[in-house]
């Protein structure tokens, strides 16, 4: 019985159709044949491949999942603040909820835009004062190294970067945000 073989990209034949045997023979041409005179041909190992078949790839982490926000609110933070820029609204976020807010906020002005991302609540002031802008600051808690903070401001003028509250809302933020609780601001 006569097997064809055909030549493949890789140099080594392979069988043309199924049959008894399964070892391949290397070849130069597509046309090489197995001999017909009734003898069965010698197996020939196969060649070695270049690179183990036994291994299996590194597998690839998969990619995270998109980050779930808090209903009602852009952040996706369970813990402490969330501010949204573009709608001057603010939320106090507790186990994954919103447990006060949103409530109305002033921010940045130009030139000294409240800056975007993931901040820790820092510490807090219950009666501070900006030396700089020689302005009141009632209970301040700060989320960033360089003086940002929620604090009692005006609601209808934007600010140096910190973000305005009512009193009210003031008092609530610096008696309900703890040291190490996160504050997101999303634009």
């Amino acid at each position: 019985m006569a097997i064809a073989f055909l030549a493949t990209a890789c140099g080594t034949a392979q069988p043309a159709a199924s049959g008894p045997s399964s070892t391949s023979e290397p070849t130069t041409s597509s046309s090489a044949t197995v001999p017909s005179s009734g003898t069965t041909p010698t197996p020939q190992p196969a060649p070695e491949p270049t690179t183990p078949t036994s291994e299996t790839p590194t597998p690839q982490p998969a990619p995270p999942p998109p980050p779930v926000t808090v209903e009602g609110t852009p952040c996706d933070i369970t813990e402490g603040a969330c501010i949204r820029l573009s709608t001057n609204e603010s939320w106090l976020i507790n186990g994954g909820k919103v447990e006060y807010g949103p409530v109305p906020i002033t921010s940045g002005r130009p030139g000294y835009e409240t800056p975007t991302g993931y901040f820790p609540v820092l510490y807090k002031v219950k009666d501070e004062w900006s030396r700089p802008y020689n302005a009141p600051m009632p209970y301040s808690t700060y989320f960033t190294d360089y003086g940002i903070a929620f604090h009692e401001g005006s609601l209808t003028d934007e600010s140096h970067g910190c973000i305005h509250l009512s009193m009210e809302a003031a008092i609530t933020y610096f008696e309900n945000l703890h040291v190490g609780e996160q504050v997101q601001v999303v634009a």
